[in-house]
């Protein structure tokens, strides 16, 4: 039996975000200590698995309700049943699709709702496991938009294309979001793109993110309620999203040039920024300013509840380690880069 595994990984946040959602630029990298894993085989009708994961039996209804206030309502077999949806659509008139149905499942070990992007690791892994199922390549430019669309057009989520850009592309990845550029794409291939540029990881200084699964926070009540003040034109929300990107660009420049050092103050800027736009988790702002108390800089990875930002050696890692700890937060230093295969 053919049994087809793919993968798709977390992500942080590192500049710019969450302008990507309004035609601004990120740096983002992808985090291969979590993945999303989705595996299809033939079967004899089209079946979406059911997992550990989309709990639908507790023991008690206290225990419904602590998993609906951590994880919210839903799981991933959505996600896995509009990406379906949106391969068959994308794919007619482009590609003759064979007619071998076949079983499908996800497991998944990157933390929920912390904003290190599981859900669209689950759409990108998924759209993966098809396009080897079909025999069927995907352009990788377009990618990142169609998994978008399974999310906007779908599902009603609002989000931006930096966190199916990075996990599409992986290492390190300049997302430039410009209007114009997107409007021609759209016209020309049905779909609006970024300009993406990857980087070599080597580029990164000493990287770190910590985070706390219980102060996590679905990422569309963040995004609904920015979305709409951005689109009545508030002044700080629209001439926050400009700065932003010119972070983003900032940082993307510094790393150009040898200059990593420079990534510090436009990562606590990126935060400082944010703060003053939204009123943020009391718990969340902590993370930051306790790491920052370590000597590390410090901003949201994503959405809420993780954090990401520059520690300079062993001695702040550890000081750093040390309060988030204490707070409850684990600390990890992401793996970035492919496993060079030695063998």
């Amino acid at each position: 039996m053919e049994i087809i595994r793919q993968r798709a990984y977390a992500r942080a946040g590192l500049v710019g975000n969450p302008s990507d959602g309004y035609h601004g630029k990120t740096l983002s990298f992808i985090v291969r200590n979590y993945y999303a894993e989705v595996v299809l085989y033939p079967w004899e009708d089209v079946e979406i698995v059911l997992t550990h994961h989309d709990e639908y039996r507790f023991a008690s209804v206290k225990e419904l309700a602590a998993d609906v206030r951590l994880h919210g309502y839903y799981g991933g077999l959505r996600l896995i049943k509009a990406t379906i949806k949106k391969f068959v659509d994308y794919c007619e008139g482009r590609h003759e699709l064979h007619d071998r149905n076949f079983a499908i499942r996800y497991s998944t070990n990157i933390p929920r709702q912390v904003g290190l992007a599981g859900s669209s690791a689950i759409i990108v892994a998924t759209l993966r496991a098809l396009e080897a199922y079909y025999e069927i390549k995907l352009p990788l430019a377009i990618k990142p938009s169609l998994a978008l669309s399974v999310e906007t057009e779908e599902l009603g989520i609002t989000g931006g294309l930096q966190d199916r850009a990075i996990q599409c592309y992986e290492g390190l990845l300049f997302m430039d979001f410009n209007l114009e550029h997107m409007t021609a794409t759209k016209q020309a291939t049905g779909f609006a793109c970024g300009r993406y540029e990857p980087l070599d990881p080597a580029l990164l200084p000493t990287v770190y993110i910590a985070f706390k699964a219980d102060a996590s926070e679905p990422t569309e009540v963040f995004h609904n309620n920015l979305r709409a003040r951005y689109d009545q034109g508030e002044p700080a929300v629209v001439q926050a999203m400009v700065h932003f990107a010119d972070l983003a660009q900032q940082a993307r420049d510094a790393l150009i040039a040898g200059k990593p050092e420079l990534l510090d103050p436009l990562i606590n800027e990126n935060f400082d920024t944010r703060r003053r736009i939204c009123r943020l988790p009391e718990e969340q702002i902590k993370m930051v300013e306790e790491a920052r108390l370590a000597g590390a800089s410090a901003k949201f990875a994503g959405s809420g509840g993780a954090i990401v930002g520059v520690y300079h050696g062993k001695v702040m890692l550890e000081r750093l380690r040390s309060r988030m700890e204490a707070m409850g937060c684990q600390v990890i230093i992401p793996e970035i880069a492919e496993p060079q295969d030695n063998s």
